[in-house]
């Protein structure tokens, strides 16, 4: 059974920085392809960044430049760096699994994000 546990959020000022982590727990780590998504009041979520089980990177537009995610496949964790936040980086910040070549995601509780103007 996947668990993915999530932790860093927080409060932070306009500019600021946060760093996200992910611990999954019941997987092959090393096969896993992981993402960051977030979920702001009333709206969908949508996706942060993704990294691939080979180390390859996706960005959404609006964080490139500012996020960067990495992974340890040694230490089962993935890692959201938040570099120059912004008020509309404000949400819930989610880790997902999804297996190579699976279709299934696995989600974690949700860290909160508050950034502040």
């Amino acid at each position: 059974q996947v668990q993915l546990v999530e932790s860093g959020g927080g409060l932070v000022q306009a500019g600021g920085s946060l760093r996200l982590s992910c611990v999954a727990s019941g997987i092959n780590f090393s096969l896993y392809h992981m993402g960051w998504y977030r979920q702001a009041p009333g709206k969908q979520r949508e996706l942060v960044a993704t990294i691939t089980s080979g180390g390859s990177t996706n960005y959404a537009d609006s964080v490139k430049g500012r996020f960067t995610i990495s992974r340890d496949n040694a230490k089962n964790t993935v890692l959201l760096q938040m570099n120059s936040l912004k008020p509309e980086d404000t949400a819930v910040y989610y880790c997902n699994a999804r297996r190579i070549l699976g279709t299934y995601d696995s989600w974690g509780q949700g860290t909160q994000v508050t950034v502040s103007s």
